[in-house]
């Protein structure tokens, strides 16, 4: 399945041809899913000749793809943080998908909680149950999963609406100027590399606000505020700046650093989730201490610096 956002400038086209220019299947293709029933608007599924608004989820799924399989398989290292009736907040370790995926043999969120005995929302393709938020492999820290149907609902919309708080801390390269500052550019696929995002004027709207935490002799720890939530998005706007994240050689790091620091993977990590629970409307937050490779490179950072 293939999930979109409807952007502004689609605004009252039909689904037809709105789905077409999204995804990049022919009309041809996208009426013939319409009839199978495999498009849907906000998890109802629509004729041809309705017409989109801006804001809505578009949920594709094209018959030709092949099946994903989930396979329950408990992951040491995954904590769990919250859990009530309607979700569980987990605080995922580096080298976890958020979801099982083509091309992806290591483990993943959901196949955790299915091994765990967990049962989760069963809105979404089978693979994507429960998720309404990800986090990059190569990224640790807490993410929320909706084991309910009003929750997947409530949260889906939550996280569409930016009112969800997600707070990163981040490792990055040099000392940006400002030292705090919002990151305002569009992300979109990159034109060159498929597994690649960039800053792109094509792009989906993307807000970043970072502060400086730290300030060392060669790199600098940010506390970063995502007001949305593209895919590699605080790893895209770092690199734009000229401050890639530490560890993070698809976008620009310096490999010889992070094998100082002994980092096999990016400096990030999701250190606090807010959310009003979908059934009482209480706000919570949650919190997650830095695991130990992130901890070790930066005592070795504030060690050196």
């Amino acid at each position: 399945m293939s999930v979109f956002l409807i952007p502004d400038g689609l605004a009252g086209e039909r689904i037809d041809k709105a789905a077409s220019r999204i995804s990049g299947l022919s009309r041809n293709r996208i009426d013939q899913l319409l009839e199978a029933g495999t498009i849907s608007l906000d998890g109802e599924q629509v004729s041809k000749s309705a017409r989109v608004k801006p804001g809505q989820l578009l949920e594709l799924t094209d018959l030709s793809e092949r099946k994903v399989e989930v396979v329950p398989l408990v992951v040491d290292g995954m904590g769990i943080v919250y859990d009530d009736a309607d979700v569980v907040v987990v605080d995922k370790p580096a080298g976890v998908a958020a979801h099982p995926s083509l091309g992806w043999e290591g483990p993943s969120v959901v196949e955790h909680l299915a091994g765990a005995g967990f049962r989760i929302s069963t809105s979404g393709a089978p693979e994507r149950q429960g998720i309404v938020q990800r986090l990059d492999v190569g990224t640790s820290g807490l993410m929320v999963v909706a084991k309910s149907e009003p929750a997947y609902t409530s949260l889906k919309q939550q996280f569409r609406d930016h009112t969800t708080l997600k707070i990163y801390h981040t490792l990055v390269q040099g000392l940006p100027d400002p030292h705090e500052g919002t990151i305002d550019a569009p992300i979109g696929r990159h034109p060159g590399y498929d597994y690649k995002m960039a800053v792109t004027a094509k792009g989906r709207p993307s807000v970043t606000h970072y502060e400086t935490l730290e300030a060392h002799r060669r790199t600098t720890l940010l506390k970063v505020r995502l007001e949305t939530g593209r895919t590699h998005q605080i790893r895209v706007h770092m690199q734009a700046i000229g401050h890639p994240v530490v560890g993070d050689p698809t976008y620009g790091s310096d490999p010889a650093l992070a094998d100082r620091l002994g980092l096999v993977r990016q400096w990030l990590h999701a250190v606090e989730l807010g959310f009003n629970h979908p059934r009482s409307g209480e706000w919570l937050t949650f919190s997650s201490v830095y695991p130990r490779d992130l901890a070790n490179a930066l005592e070795l950072v504030e060690r050196n610096a």
